[in-house]
């Protein structure tokens, strides 16, 4: 059966392309590194992450932006044997640059910076004359459009307002395609929040004027009681068999209120049927994502072979090695409240988790943590102590700031995160978020033997309506000072 989301985890803001190989996806990554992940399915069902569009820092400049900026927002598009990723590098990146590859896995190009796109979102169409258009969100100018030449980044006008959008709260996200003598203008309006939606205009010129759709807009889960939420921001794809899919963000929400979404802005499938001329969406129903269980040893010098691991504003191997006893991860005393961490991380793919790393901390000090922002996180840190290994837990909220703290003897040390979503209903804890316990024990013991539960707490603090991230959870470990290595890390995901 396929899964939806079809992208678990922190995967907002998809945009998608058709090609001779199967399908090829982009989705946003804001501070992180390598950027702009690119996943590859043959069917729309089966999704391999294969490569990342960004994997220099100086591609996408982000090594100094504030959260939430970075990399918004990309267009995936695939023209003559070429695939062109336009996106936004936003408050204080690079701006709107356009990448190209032959092989979508890499590498990619360094990118040509268009300079007359001062805002958001950009979208690349071309004309039958083969014009480029980059379409793109400006507030509050709603859609602009400009054409472009691709090869110098010039611009060949003004940019020109294109549509005011159907009348709800913040047009952005737009793509425009061509479909038999008409072109079809999707946005995404009403805020990235519970009024997301998606919106569609047509005209029958890609420079309008656009017309909007009588039944806008064409799909929103606002005010309904679906298992997706914040619905919006779709690329539309044509199938081989003539009819066509949308992808789309939304949200998962748990508990009894529906209030809470740990993972973010996910990646949802949704079918499209047209009906006098216009694109009529139906709501992604939500499976989950099947389950999953990774593990890594490192002990045997291996290296970060898997393409999941990312890092905060800088690449992991700026920050870890292999080597014969471990994955040595160099702290340089940032924290994870540091901007630029020494953070080895992947997103968090499920509602329920069970994290474990296994850790030498004899020369340094480091832990695991699951991180939103540098203001919201929570994790474990072990360092030595005079014969014992100090554990400090640690609850990281802005505004809030708390410890627990303990000792275990000297050795390797085994640390634990696990995640557990709350009922739906009004037994306890069904009204607050999914509930983390943070665990400690010295390596080697089998079974639950020698566990020490640090702390308990209640996820609502970690969510996307409460973080000021646009990302969502990424777990991971880290270091903070000296040498740690990493033995052995495990992953075990279940909706």
């Amino acid at each position: 059966m396929n899964s939806n989301p079809i992208l678990p985890g922190f995967n907002p803001d998809p945009s998608i392309a058709c090609t001779p190989d199967g399908y090829y996806l982009v989705t946003s990554s804001f501070e992180y590194l390598p950027g702009l992940p690119v996943y590859h399915s043959p069917d729309l069902a089966r999704w391999e992450l294969v490569g990342h569009v960004a994997t220099r820092e100086e591609q996408v400049r982000i090594a100094h932006v504030p959260t939430p900026g970075g990399v918004w927002a990309p267009t995936l598009r695939y023209r003559d044997g070429v695939f062109y990723l336009i996106v936004s590098v936003f408050l204080g990146g690079r701006g709107c640059v356009v990448f190209t590859a032959t092989d979508p896995a890499g590498p990619w190009s360094d990118g040509t910076v268009i300079g007359a796109v001062d805002g958001i979102d950009p979208d690349l169409a071309w004309d039958d004359d083969g014009t480029a258009y980059v379409t793109f969100a400006r507030h509050p100018d709603a859609i602009q459009q400009v054409r472009v030449d691709l090869e110098t980044g010039q611009a060949l006008e003004q940019p020109r307002a294109l549509w005011p959008g159907s009348s709800l709260y913040a047009p952005e996200g737009p793509h425009l395609y061509r479909r038999g003598d008409w072109w079809y203008l999707v946005a995404a309006e009403g805020g990235t929040d519970r009024g997301h939606a998606v919106t569609v205009a047509r005209s029958r010129r890609p420079d309008g004027p656009f017309e909007s759709a009588p039944h806008n807009p064409i799909l929103t889960a606002a005010g309904s009681g679906s298992a997706v939420q914040n619905t919006g921001h779709a690329d539309l794809v044509e199938l081989p068999d003539g009819g066509t899919a949308m992808v789309l963000l939304g949200v998962r929400p748990v508990g009894l209120a529906k209030s809470f979404s740990p993972l973010g802005r996910e990646t949802f499938l949704a079918a499209v049927d047209w009906a006098d001329g216009w694109p009529h969406a139906r709501m992604p129903q939500v499976t989950g994502a099947p389950p999953e269980d990774r593990a890594y040893d490192f002990s045997n010098g291996a290296g970060l072979v898997d393409p999941q691991w990312i890092g905060v504003r800088r690449t992991p191997a700026e920050f870890s090695a292999p080597t014969s006893k471990g994955l040595l991860l160099r702290g340089e005393g940032s924290t994870m409240s540091s901007p630029r961490p020494c953070f080895l991380a992947q997103r968090q793919r499920h509602l329920g988790m069970e994290f474990k790393a296994v850790l030498d901390v004899a020369t340094g000090a480091g832990g695991i943590a699951v991180r939103y922002a540098e203001d919201n996180w929570f994790g474990i840190e072990a360092g030595q102590d005079s014969g014992s290994v100090r554990i400090t837990a640690r609850a990281v909220v802005a505004g809030f700031d708390r410890t627990w703290e303990t000792t275990v003897p000297s050795g390797d040390v085994e640390l634990a995160i696990v995640a557990s979503p709350p009922p739906s209903d009004f037994s306890a804890g069904g009204v607050g978020g999914d509930r983390i316990q943070l665990w400690v024990r010295p390596a080697g013991q089998g079974g639950s033997a020698g566990g020490q539960l640090l702390t308990e707490l209640d996820g609502r603090h970690w969510a996307f309506e409460t973080a000021k991230a646009f990302t969502g959870r990424a777990f991971g470990v880290f270091a903070v000072d000296g040498e740690v290595l990493v033995r052995r890390l495990s992953y075990r995901g279940r909706d």
